[in-house]
C-alpha cells in the first residue's frame, strides 16, 4: 500500500484481475529542495528505511490459521493491543484489518516523534516487513532510533540491474515440458512476480490469446493492473496478471524523469521485458530482428503468469526502498514466484551481510512460501565477488550455451579473421575493396577531429563517389561503449553512401569488453579483439599503393569479403561459466569472512541470450526498436531458474521453497556436452585462454538440470525457524534478530554449516567436525547407497553408505570431516547418493581453511 501525505498527486485508475477499473491515488510529486511538511528546506534530508518491532501482516495471518487448528480464540500482535479473532471470519479480511492498524500505527508515530516538523513518508511496508520509508534529516533519524517502537533506521541504499533456444539446450521439449503436458500446459497456475524495469504489455510473448488451453487467472493472486497514458486499460489480460510501479524514492531525489522513465509499469529500458519473457513467454514466438529470423523464442514455462513490479529505471538504477516496496506488495498480491534480477551496488554494512532490509523481507516471503530468486551479480572473476548472500535466497551464476553465432573476414591474403555480428554475409566469394573511414573524407571534412570520423557516425562527411561499392572500415571506440556512437547509425552512413558492406576494428584502448552479437541489415562484421583488429588494419596498409612524392593514396590494394553471422552454430565446451559471473566463497560480513553458505547456488544459461525487447527500450542501441533482443548477464540466468521452479512448483504444490531449491541443485550437472568438466572463466580479458575446471564457489551445485528436478527422488528441506537459528548463531545477532524479525534467540542456534542445505560449506575446519543432514524421499520406496570424494587434506566418512527409505520418510545422514594438514586455500569434495530407482543426487562439499592443531581464535579471516 502507498501511503503519502501533503504531497501533489494526480489519479490513474487500477485494474484488478477481472479487469473492473478503479480509482488510485498515484504518487507523482515534485520536490524542490525539502519543502514538505512544515515548510522547512532541509539540505541534508535523506530517505531512510525504518522497522519497526511489531510483526508484520504475513506473521498475522499465518497464526490465523494455526490459530484456527489449535481452536484459540484471540492473538497478539507486539504488545500494542489485541485483536478478536473468536468470530468466524475470512483470514484475508482479518489480515487486512491487521495491515491497516499498522499503516495507522506508523503514521501516529511519525507524528508523535517528529510532532510539527517536516518529513514525508514514502511507502507503507506492512506485509513482509512492519515499517516505511520516510524522507528526514539526520537528527530526525536518530531521534526515530531511540524510539521504543523502532526496530532499525537504515539509510536507503542504491541497486541496479544485473531466448529462443535454451528451451532445447535444457531439454524442455524432450523432458520436463513432456511431463507438464506440452508447452501449452508448463507453469498452469503459477504467478512468477518480477521486481524489475517494468514490461511491454503489448509484445506477443504476454499475449493471452496465442493458446487455445483454458487460461484463469489463479484465484490466490490479488495484483492489480495500474492505468496510466503509457499503459493503457488492457494492458493486463489472463497472462500478464498485474503491473506495478514503484519510484518514491528514486523522486525525492529529484532523478526520476517522468517521460524518459515511464511513470508506470511501461519498460523504457528492455531489461524488465527480457527477462519476464525469458521464465514465462508465451511459446512459439517468432524471432524477427533486423529483416532476419532466428527461430521461435520460448520461455521456460511458458503457461506461467507474469506479474510485474518496476522498481528499477535506465537512468539511475533503483533504490532499496522502492524494491523492498515492490517485494511486499509482490507477496500481498500472492505471488508464487519472485524473480530479481538486481543486486546491491554494495556489501551491506553491519554486523553480517544478511542483516539488510532487502534480505530480511526475502525472509519474510520465503515464511509466506514464495521461492526467491536472485541473480548472483556480474562482478566476477574475483573471489567473493558474490552479490546475493542469504541461505534463503536462490543465487543463479551465468554460464554460456552451446549456440554461438560466428562472424568471419577473409582477407586478401587468406588470413580469415572471427568476429560478431548477426549480418549477411557479402556476395559468394566476391572480394571486395577496402576503404578505411579516415581515407575516404571529403576534402572540406574537418581532419583534426579523424579519430571521431572514423567511427562513420555521419555519412556527410565521407566521400560516396570512393566508397560506393567498397567494404568500409570503421574505428570501434570508447564513444560505442558509452552510448556516444552507435552501430545502428553507422549502418545507415554505410547505406547512405553505398557501401558494400562494413567492418569495424576495435580500438586498443576498449579492453575487456563483451559484445553481443549486433544485428545488422546488410553485410557487416564486428572484430572485437584489437590484436585481430590490429591484423586487419596492417594489411589494409601495407595494401595501399602511395605516390613516391606526394605519399598520396593512388590505389587501395587491400580486398576481402564477409561471410556473414545469420546461422547459429553449436559447440560441445558448453556449459561454461562466464568470467563476469559474480563467485563464491559467500562474504559473511563487511571484512569479508567467510559464511559456512554455498554460494551461488546454481548457474543457468545467461550469456547471448534472446529475449522479448520493449518497443521504446533504449537499453542497448544496437536493438532499438526491435522485438527482440540478444543480452548477457546474471540477469538472464535467474530468470531461466525462476521459470524452471514454477515448473516444480507445479507437480509439486505443497513444496516449501528450501524443497525447490534442493530439487534444482541435487539434480544439476557437473559435466560439459562433451563429458568433460565445466569449465569457469578466469580472467576478463582473453577469457577463453584462462579457462580451468569449475568449482561450487564457481558453479554452486552445477548447471540446472530441469528434467532431473522435476523428479528429485529426495529433498533436503529446511523453514522459517532454521534459518531464524542460523541468524541467532551469528555472534552479537540476538538484538538484530530480534529487531529485523521479532523472533527470540533461544539456545537452540546453529551456523551455516548445520543448516539443512543441499551442500555443504565449512569456513574454517578446526580439526574435525560432524555435519548432519535430514532427507526426505518424495518418491517410491527406494534403497540408496553412498560414495563420495573428500576435499583436499581432510579426511571424510559417512554414516550410513546404504539405507532403504519409503516414501514419505526421512532419514539423516552423518558426515565427520577431519583436517589432515594445515591449509588455507579451498578444497572442494563431492557426495553422492544413488537410487536403486536411478534417482541420483550430489552434495558438495567445500571446506576453506583447515587446521590440525588446537587454536583458541573463532575465526580466521
Amino acid at each position: 500500500m502507498l501511503e503519502v501525505g501533503y504531497i501533489w498527486f494526480h489519479r490513474v485508475g487500477i485494474r484488478d484481475k477481472m479487469g473492473r477499473t478503479y480509482g488510485l491515488l498515484l504518487l507523482f510529486f515534485t520536490l524542490l529542495g525539502f519543502k514538505i511538511r512544515g515548510g522547512l528546506c532541509q539540505d541534508d534530508a535523506a530517505v531512510y528505511i525504518i522497522t519497526l518491532k511489531q510483526a508484520p501482516a504475513v506473521h498475522y495471518v499465518a497464526e490465523i490459521a494455526e490459530m484456527k487448528s489449535s481452536g484459540s480464540g484471540e492473538i497478539s500482535h507486539g504488545g500494542f493491543g489485541r485483536l478478536d479473532t473468536g468470530k468466524p471470519s475470512n483470514a484475508s479480511r482479518k489480515g487486512a484489518d491487521y495491515s491497516s492498524f499498522l499503516i495507522r500505527f506508523q503514521n501516529s508515530l511519525l507524528r508523535r516523534a517528529l510532532r510539527g516538523e517536516s518529513y514525508l513518508k514514502l511507502y507503507s511496508y506492512h506485509f513482509l516487513i512492519n515499517g516505511f520509508a520516510v524522507l528526514i534529516t539526520r537528527q530526525q533519524a536518530d531521534r526515530l532510533s531511540k524510539r521504543r517502537e523502532v526496530a532499525n533506521v537504515e539509510l536507503d541504499f542504491s541497486v541496479r540491474t544485473a531466448t529462443t533456444y535454451t528451451p532445447e539446450f535444457l531439454g524442455l521439449p524432450q523432458g520436463a515440458w513432456v511431463e507438464e503436458g506440452g508447452p501449452e500446459f508448463a507453469g498452469k497456475g503459477i504467478v512468477i512476480g518480477f521486481i524489475d524495469t517494468g514490461i511491454d504489455p503489448t509484445h506477443p510473448s504476454f499475449s493471452d490469446v496465442l493458446s487455445d488451453t483454458v487460461y484463469p487467472v489463479p484465484a490466490h493472486f490479488s495484483g492489480v493492473c495500474e492505468v496510466t497514458t503509457d499503459f493503457p486499460s488492457g494492458s493486463c489480460n489472463r497472462k500478464l496478471v498485474g503491473a506495478r510501479h514503484f519510484a518514491a524514492s528514486a523522486i525525492t531525489r529529484g532523478i526520476f524523469n517522468a517521460s524518459k522513465d515511464h511513470a508506470s509499469p511501461f519498460d523504457g529500458d528492455g531489461h524488465g521485458t527480457h527477462t519476464a519473457s525469458i521464465a514465462a513467454g508465451n511459446h512459439g514466438v517468432p524471432v524477427n530482428v533486423s529483416g532476419h529470423h532466428f527461430g521461435n523464442a520460448s520461455g521456460m514455462a511458458p503457461h506461467a503468469h507474469v506479474a510485474v513490479y518496476k522498481a528499477l529505471y535506465k537512468s539511475f538504477g533503483g533504490f532499496a526502498a522502492d524494491v523492498v516496496a515492490a517485494i511486499d506488495q509482490a507477496a500481498q498480491d500472492g505471488v508464487d514466484i519472485i524473480s530479481l534480477s538486481i543486486t546491491p551496488n554494495r556489501r551491506p554494512p553491519g554486523l553480517a551481510t544478511f542483516f539488510n532490509p532487502l534480505d530480511m523481507a526475502l525472509l519474510a516471503a520465503v515464511k509466506a512460501g514464495i521461492f526467491v530468486v536472485q541473480a548472483a551479480g556480474n562482478t566476477g572473476p574475483s573471489p567473493k565477488s558474490m552479490s546475493s548472500f542469504s541461505p534463503w535466497i536462490f543465487s543463479v551464476g551465468a554460464s554460456a550455451h552451446d549456440r554461438v553465432y560466428n562472424n568471419f573476414i577473409v582477407l586478401g591474403n587468406n588470413l580469415s579473421i572471427s568476429g560478431v555480428g548477426l549480418a549477411p554475409g557479402t556476395d559468394g566469394d566476391l572480394m571486395y575493396t577496402l576503404i578505411s573511414a579516415t581515407h575516404a573524407l571529403r576534402n572540406d571534412s574537418d581532419r583534426e577531429n579523424n579519430f571521431y570520423l572514423s567511427e562513420c557516425q555521419d555519412p556527410s562527411h565521407l566521400n560516396q563517389d570512393l566508397v560506393k561499392g567498397n567494404i568500409i572500415i570503421c574505428s570501434y571506440s570508447i564513444r560505442y561503449v558509452l552510448g556516444l556512437s552507435s552501430v545502428k547509425q553507422a549502418l545507415v552512413t554505410a547505406k547512405n553512401v553505398s557501401a558494400a558492406g562494413i567492418i569495424f576494428c576495435m580500438d586498443p584502448f576498449v579492453i575487456g569488453f563483451q559484445l553481443n552479437p549486433t544485428p545488422m541489415d546488410m553485410p557487416g562484421v564486428i572484430i572485437p579483439s584489437p590484436d585481430d583488429s590490429k591484423a586487419v588494419l596492417q594489411y589494409y596498409n601495407t595494401s595501399l599503393v602511395r605516390d613516391g612524392v606526394s605519399n598520396r593514396i593512388v590505389k587501395f590494394g587491400g580486398v576481402a569479403r564477409i561471410l556473414g553471422g545469420l546461422g547459429a552454430n553449436y559447440s560441445n565446451s558448453a556449459p561454461k561459466i562466464m568470467y563476469y559471473s559474480a563467485r563464491g566463497p559467500d562474504p559473511e560480513d563487511n571484512s569479508l569472512a567467510n559464511a559456512d553458505i554455498l554460494k551461488p547456488n546454481l548457474i543457468a544459461p545467461g550469456n547471448f541470450i534472446w529475449g522479448a525487447w520493449s518497443s521504446l527500450a533504449t537499453d542497448s542501441a544496437e536493438f532499438q526498436g526491435e522485438n527482440f533482443a540478444m543480452i548477457s548477464g546474471t540477469s538472464m540466468a535467474a530468470p531461466h531458474v525462476a521459470g524452471l521452479a514454477a515448473l516444480i512448483k507445479q507437480k509439486f504444490p505443497s513444496f516449501s521453497p528450501s524443497a525447490i531449491a534442493s530439487a534444482l541443485s541435487t539434480t544439476a550437472t557437473l559435466y560439459d556436452k562433451q563429458g568433460g568438466p565445466i569449465m569457469a572463466q578466469r580472467a576478463y580479458s582473453n577469457p577463453d585462454s584462462s579457462q580451468s575446471p569449475a568449482t561450487p564457489f564457481d558453479m554452486g551445485s552445477g548447471f540446472v538440470n530441469a528434467t532431473a528436478a522435476l523428479d528429485p527422488g529426495i529433498i533436503f528441506d529446511a523453514d522459517y525457524d532454521d534459518y531464524i537459528s542460523f541468524l541467532c548463531g551469528i555472534n552479537g545477532s540476538t538484538p538484530v534478530v530480534l529487531n529485523y524479525t521479532g523472533n527470540s534467540c533461544d539456545s537452540s542456534t546453529i551456523n551455516g554449516t548445520d543448516l539443512n542445505l543441499p551442500s555443504v560449506t565449512v569456513a574454517l575446519l578446526n580439526q574435525s567436525r560432524t555435519v548432519t543432514r535430514r532427507l526426505t524421499n518424495i518418491a517410491n520406496d527406494e534403497t540408496y547407497s553412498i560414495s563420495f570424494s573428500a576435499p583436499y587434506a581432510v579426511s571424510l566418512s559417512v554414516t550410513p553408505i546404504r539405507f532403504s527409505i519409503a516414501k514419505g520418510e526421512t532419514q539423516n545422514l552423518t558426515f565427520v570431516l577431519t583436517a589432515t594438514m594445515n591449509s588455507s586455500s579451498a578444497s572442494f569434495g563431492r557426495i553422492g547418493l544413488y537410487g536403486s530407482r536411478g534417482h541420483i543426487s550430489m552434495i558438495p562439499l567445500s571446506v576453506i581453511v583447515k587446521i590440525t592443531g588446537n587454536i583458541t581464535t573463532t575465526k580466521l579471516k
